[in-house]
Formats: structure tokens, sequence, C-alpha cells
């Protein structure tokens, strides 16, 4: 089975090291890794479910997420949120390097492994999940974010489905996404004893809940990028295409 393997390379002061591997099928982008049969109580799907959770406990004993999570809580329980860290990323494309804080490493790190978890509302991201972009600030989600939704919307089209130009689906699916990031930070206020964890939750969360209003409010900030595309020489290309295609 092909994999995509990624490594976040958590280097502390002093001896301290957490290397994570991930690894992707690289057909369903979903994380490869063992069954674990001994999960801690908080991991159960019934413990604090979100309620709009579709799964069913007799199919789905553990919740994907929180199941994901337990390794991650594992290695850095004792790690507190503002704790520096010389974080570096290894992709088959690129190695990037950052000074940070532990809080903001593990926060990209599940921001990997939630879409990968299995969880259906976050299965929406796994197209960014596939394009990792370690570290990304908020501007380069939105971007990401909605350049995905649109190709999305691209294949949609191609089967005959009406698509969502307008972007009304992504916000449901960022709401959705709140609703679940806050009943997993209840969940990991019984599994930790430090913050580290949680508050990489809460960083993930405040773009979650901001996203829904940038939409609305802000992404006409960014059509200064597009204006090539506004211009005569795309309006002389489309001319072309259009005459190309009256010719077939």
């Amino acid at each position: 089975m092909d994999s995509i393997n990624i490594r976040y390379n958590f280097k502390f002061d002093g001896p301290r090291q957490e290397i994570v591997d991930v690894a992707l099928d690289a057909r369903n982008l979903t994380v490869v890794r063992n069954i674990d049969n001994d999960l801690p109580a908080w991991t159960k799907l019934e413990f604090n479910q979100c309620p709009h959770c579709p799964l069913d406990a007799k199919l789905h004993p553990a919740c994907p997420v929180a199941a994901i999570l337990v390794d991650i809580v594992r290695r850095f329980d004792k790690i507190l949120s503002y704790d520096p860290v010389d974080l570096e990323i290894i992709t088959a494309e690129r190695t990037v390097s950052q000074h940070t804080t532990a809080q903001r490493g593990i926060s990209s790190l599940i921001g990997l492994l939630f879409p990968a978890s299995g969880c259906p509302h976050t299965a929406f991201f796994r197209p960014m999940v596939r394009f990792h972009l370690p570290m990304a600030n908020k501007q380069e989600t939105l971007f990401r974010a909605v350049g995905m939704y649109l190709l999305a919307q691209y294949f949609i089209g191609k089967d005959g489905y009406i698509g969502d130009p307008e972007l009304h689906g992504l916000t449901q699916i960022y709401k959705n996404l709140n609703i679940l990031n806050i009943h997993v930070a209840e969940r990991l206020r019984n599994a930790t004893q430090t913050d580290s964890s949680l508050n990489a939750i809460i960083i993930l969360d405040v773009f979650t809940q901001s996203l829904p209003f940038v939409i609305e409010d802000h992404l006409s900030e960014m059509r200064y990028l597009f204006e090539p595309y506004m211009s005569d020489s795309y309006a002389a290309i489309m001319k072309t295409v259009e005459s190309q295609d009256d010719c077939l």
C-alpha cells in the first residue's frame, strides 16, 4: 500500500525531543495506524459526543478524532503551551523549520491529523492534508480552504450536480467543525494535566470560528491578486477559447 509520510520533529530546550511520524494512505488520506484496543475512557464515542455526530456507537465505539489524539496527549502531556521548540516538518517535497511554541507546533500537527482521522465532519479537508502546508498563517489557510472548496465545486459540476460558488457550504462545514472543536476540547480537559494539546485545539478553533465572517466580509481583500483575470488580456484568451469551441 502506497503511503504519504510526514515527520514532525519537536526539539525542546535540553535533551527532550519528540518525533511524530504520520503515515497516510495515499488513496483515501486516512492515517495508517495499528488498532489500539486499550483506549482511555475519554475517547469513547458517547463521552461528550458531538451533538451533530452521525456515527453509531455500536459500529464506532471510539470517537475517531479522540482516538487519533491519544498518542499526542501521551507525548505532550507534560509540555506547557508556551514551551519553546525548534520544529522541523519533513515531507517528500520539502522541509520546514521554525522556532515556535509547543502549542503552535502541536496545532499544526493536529490540523494534519483531524481530517485524516475518519471523522465525517473533518473529511472535507483531506485535499488540504494531501498538500499539507505546515505552520500556515490565516491568509494562507483561507486561500487554501476556499481554493479547495471551489475545486470541489468544479468536480461536483462535472458530475452533473449543482455547485455552490457562493461558498455557503464551506461556511457550514466550518460551523460544524467549530462544534467538533468545542467538544474535543472538553474531552481533552479530562485527559491532560497540562494545556499544550488543549490550547492547540483552541488555536485551530479561533480560525474555524472566524472563517465564516472572513468569507462574508474580507474575502474581497484578496481580489487584487486576481486582477490579471479582469483584464483585456484574459478577455482575449477567453475569446480564443470560444472561437475554438465554435470550430468543434
